[in-house]
């Protein structure tokens, strides 16, 4: 049964580190593609306002957060990734410490 998850982080707010950070997501690296889809995410968005990001992760029955952070720190290009980003963005207000990305709680369907 697939999954979705829902997730917050905040951009630093200048204009400039902002179109910096769209146009790596325009074409991001294929060894990223790669380990997103490699462990069970099957559609991955990601919306901008202002300064704050929400992405939408759809996963299939083989994901989990614990298996997807485990393989990402053994794989250096995603390290990699990661650190560039990290020039771009910043923890959200709730945040733990070197948390980047935060998952939302859904409080409401119709």
């Amino acid at each position: 049964m697939a999954r979705r998850y829902c997730l917050t982080l905040d951009l630093v707010d200048d204009a400039n580190l902002i179109a910096e950070y769209e146009k790596y997501h325009q074409a991001i690296w294929p060894e990223i593609h790669q380990s997103i889809t490699d462990y069970g995410i099957i559609n991955m968005e990601i919306y901008r306002f202002d300064v704050r990001l929400f992405m939408i992760m759809d996963t299939d029955d083989t994901f989990s957060f614990e298996k997807k952070s485990a393989a990402d720190a053994a794989n250096p290009k995603v390290q990699e990734w990661e650190n560039l980003m990290w020039k771009y963005q910043h923890a959200v207000k709730g945040a733990q410490k070197g948390e980047k990305w935060v998952l939302m709680e859904k409080i409401f369907q119709l």
